[in-house]
């Protein structure tokens, strides 16, 4: 089979195609004959830095659609065949994928398996943002940065829905503020990663008051202008560290004026300690597009040899929504949506 590996960390020109052998699943495991792959920013620091690389050579990948090649030792609840969506640690770029068999999810009635790559890192995050830990109440306002991306676009449908009094976001051009705009936000910011100006903004919008709901995926200083754009009794959570900052801490001066709290979210690592906690989050994430609650478009696609263009993409910062492999076979160019 076919396989994207990296040998060394670099630039997208270190990821390669190569052949491997088909790997067999363990106890507990299924394998996946691979459909469509997500592309994710932990990829790209994956393959840079060694984010979550636990050796090399290493196969990125952390979503997949497809449909189940071979069950492992003591599976229930899964055929062969089946079509499914699935949380992986690692391994996706390639034409077939093992998986826990907790991670493993079928597709709802309705959702083909283009849209099903969309769902497994995005979806869950972005409700358990929205629901289960930033716990967001029918009036309250929002503060997403990057609300352009893959995540933030679902949050702003996600916000919306919920019935928030205004959900705002921070992006870092004009073309993605207007994209944003068309994705439930209300109101959009353009900033830069390295000149968080955005509290002084969001205080004026906001009346002075702040945002009852933060939402940061950057870390660094843009998580302190998030705390600082907080309402008294706000909620600040930080999901990623796209900035590569040094880990940031807060502590009770920070906090004790305006009665703030401070939280975190991880699906990888809630996969690893909570994989059933992480199973009920997903199916009910899952709902919400099956109900058309939610859409997360595709707006490129690559063949699967064609994963460092995908990454150059990405690493622009330019791109918008979703961004997908095509495997088993799907050759041609990226289709620009």
């Amino acid at each position: 089979m076919r396989a994207v590996e990296i040998q060394e960390y670099g630039g997208p020109e270190v990821l390669r195609v190569v052949e491997a052998e088909v790997p067999v699943p363990g106890p507990g495991q299924v394998s996946i004959d691979v459909a469509y792959t997500g592309v994710n920013f932990a990829d790209l620091k994956a393959r840079a830095e060694g984010y979550r690389v636990p050796a090399l050579p290493f196969v990125p990948g952390l979503e997949v659609s497809g449909r189940v090649r071979v069950l492992g030792a003591g599976v229930t609840g899964l055929a062969v065949g089946q079509e499914v969506a699935a949380l992986t640690q690692g391994g996706a770029y390639a034409d077939v994928v093992v998986a826990d068999a907790v991670t493993v999810f079928p597709l709802p009635s309705g959702v083909d398996l283009r849209t099903g790559a969309t769902l497994p890192t995005v979806l869950p995050t972005a409700y358990a943002l929205i629901h289960t830990v930033g716990r967001l109440q029918p009036g309250e306002t929002v503060l997403v940065q990057g609300a352009a991306g893959g995540v933030g676009t679902v949050l702003g449908q996600l916000a919306s829905a919920a019935g928030a009094g205004a959900v705002h976001g921070v992006v870092s051009s004009a073309a993605k503020a207007e994209y944003a705009r068309e994705h439930g936000y209300d109101e959009v910011f353009v900033t830069s990663s390295t000149t968080p100006s955005f509290a002084k903004e969001v205080r004026e919008a906001t009346d002075g008051r702040g945002v009852d709901l933060a939402l940061d995926p950057v870390g660094g200083e843009t998580l302190r202008a998030s705390l600082d754009s907080l309402a008294p009794f706000g909620r600040l959570v930080s999901f990623g560290n796209a900035s590569g900052a040094q880990p940031w801490q807060v502590g009770q001066p920070d906090l004790y004026p305006l009665a703030l709290s401070v939280s975190g979210f991880s699906i990888l690592t809630l996969a690893q300690t909570a994989p059933t906690e992480l199973r009920a989050l997903t199916e009910r994430a899952f709902r919400t597009v099956v109900d058309g609650v939610v859409s997360l478009p595709v707006t490129a696609e690559f063949a699967l040899p064609d994963a460092a263009e995908a990454h150059r993409l990405m690493g622009t910062r330019t791109s918008t929504g979703k961004l997908l492999l095509r495997a088993h076979g799907t050759d041609g160019d990226a289709d620009l949506a």
